[in-house]
């Protein structure tokens, strides 16, 4: 049965019709140093939730998580084998949650492999996703040596979410841009958002 699974920021819920249809790959494209991670909280919360983790022990992912006084009760957290990350990840595939979420943080080991590797690893998610109706969630980091297989994360990708941070003498400035809502409509504006321990939509430069 399709839905929708909902992101938790209301106002990225409206634009997208309700949240992310079910059986979706998203791709969340971040710097670094932003506050990405408080979007991935925000997913998983209250959703049944497979994370794979290829950078970060398991223990410091969760108690990130609870750390957004979320409802986490259905998490669970593995850690990605460094050495066979497109075969570990491969294997978790039977975990991912009927109707629930499955995330990959980051998912930079996964594009550094063969081409081939990578393709199988896509098409395989695409059928674990369409077999459970869950929604996978890529977190794909912004750097200056771009991984090899990133235009084959973007282009896989039902939905792009590209989180724009821009740091300022006095200000941190965070715009949410959505170039690719395969099946929807993609933003025309970005959304204007306030990141500290918690995100909010930032209303104070909308023109009356």
């Amino acid at each position: 049965m399709s839905g929708t699974v909902p992101t938790g920021i209301r106002a990225l819920d409206r634009e997208l019709g309700g949240g992310i249809p079910s059986g979706s790959i998203v791709t969340l494209l971040a710097d670094p140093a932003s506050q990405a991670e408080l979007f991935l909280a925000r997913f998983a919360a209250g959703q049944d939730t497979a994370y794979l983790s290829s950078e970060r022990a398991p223990t410091t992912v969760t108690s990130g998580l609870r750390s957004q006084r979320g409802p986490f009760d259905d998490l669970t957290v593995t850690q990605l084998d460094h050495d066979a990350p497109v075969v570990d990840a491969i294997d978790h595939l039977d975990q991912i949650p009927e109707n629930g979420l499955f995330v990959i943080d980051p998912i930079e080991p996964l594009e550094r492999v063969s081409p081939g590797q990578f393709r199988t690893f896509l098409e395989s998610l695409r059928t674990a996703l369409a077999q459970t109706n869950a929604v996978a969630l890529l977190h794909a980091l912004k750097q200056d040596s771009t991984p090899s297989q990133r235009h084959r994360t973007e282009y896989a990708s039902d939905l792009v979410l590209d989180l724009e941070t821009e740091t300022g003498d006095d200000a941190v400035e965070s715009r949410l841009h959505v170039p690719k809502f395969r099946g929807g409509r993609a933003l025309t504006e970005p959304l204007d958002l306030e990141l500290t321990d918690g995100i909010a939509v930032d209303t104070s430069r909308d023109i009356a």
